[in-house]
């Protein structure tokens, strides 16, 4: 990554990246190069930047990369056709289920425990209500009706999202999104396969963003917040106007399973943690709950600050 801010945006993060100190990988007598690969991943932008003297070494690594990111697409992506949350969605079960399956879901299942159900994979079907209700009546900003709400909303409850070794299985009527955790549990796969490799000086902005460890990078938050450096941590920021249904004024994609409307309370969450799964998850469990509960959220979620932005700018930092 060159010197300078580079925007990232996906459909519910953005942060800007500059790469800071120089670190040599041990034993690495060629002054590193930069290596950068760009395209999508889970709907996302994706990026990864790594340093390295040997061209062939970089490409071999993020050709790796490239298939990790395409193998767990096939199993949690809502775009890519045949993925297994597809079939699951489709048939309500799912036989044989992966190991990333099931380590995943249960990674929901502990911040959906955390946050008292702000965070629930099982909102897709209010999510999917959002979607029909604006491309059928695009000018009707204030969403659905309430009847219509309260229908699909007895189809959501992660409680009812039963795990097992042999089958996943769904009540009838509900589906499941994985995009609140997904971006950070591939970011966290692919960080562990490079780790693993003995790779250093890398940067993954996989929808989330994670810097192992070695080089660090300055990380601007939103709309001028502060500039961290990122170093063998991660990052996430979850906010309503990544992805709006009907533009600023109208409902955005971050809808609470409970009153089944867009969260307000927040511009913007950011969240540092040891892990992206766990940024992830985080900014947007905090984003969805009460702020009274966001200091005991954080910190029993494993992340280690917060920053917390209201429309009027103003914003409050947590740490754990």
């Amino acid at each position: 990554m060159k010197t300078g801010a580079l925007p990232i945006l996906t459909r519910r993060r953005f942060v800007t990246i500059a790469a800071a100190a120089l670190v040599l990988p041990a034993g690495a007598t060629a002054r590193p190069r930069r290596f950068e690969w760009q395209g999508s991943a889970l709907g996302a932008r994706a990026k990864i930047v790594l340093y390295h003297p040997d061209p062939r070494a970089a490409q071999a690594a993020i050709t790796a990369c490239l298939a990790e990111i395409s193998r767990l697409e096939d199993q949690f992506s809502l775009y890519r056709p045949g993925s297994a949350l597809l079939q699951l969605n489709a048939a309500g079960q799912l036989a044989a289920p992966s190991h990333d399956m099931r380590r995943l879901l249960a990674q929901c299942r502990q911040y959906s425990d955390l946050s008292q159900g702000a965070f629930d994979p099982s909102v897709q079907p209010l999510w999917q209500l959002y979607a029909a209700h604006f491309a059928n009546q695009p000018a009707a900003i204030g969403g659905p009706s309430l009847d219509a709400i309260r229908a699909v909303q007895q189809h959501i409850d992660y409680r009812r999202i039963a795990i097992g070794p042999a089958e996943i299985r769904l009540d009838p009527g509900m589906s499941l999104t994985l995009n609140g955790i997904a971006q950070g549990y591939i970011t966290d796969r692919v960080a562990d396969l490079l780790r693993n490799s003995g790779w250093s000086n890398v940067l993954l902005n996989l929808g989330e963003i994670r810097a192992l460890p070695g080089r660090s990078w300055k990380v601007g938050l939103p709309d001028a917040g502060p500039t961290l450096v990122l170093s063998n941590s991660a990052l996430a920021t979850s906010a309503g106007a990544g992805s709006p249904f009907a533009g600023p004024a109208g409902p955005h994609h971050l809808l609470h399973p409970r009153t089944g409307r867009s969260a307000r309370r927040y511009a913007s969450v950011s969240v540092l943690a040891p892990t992206a799964a766990a940024a992830d998850a985080l900014s947007t469990a905090i984003y969805l709950s009460p702020p009274e509960g966001a200091a005991a959220l954080l910190r029993q979620g494993g992340g280690r600050q917060a920053w917390l932005r209201r429309a009027n700018g103003a914003v409050r930092h947590l740490t754990a």
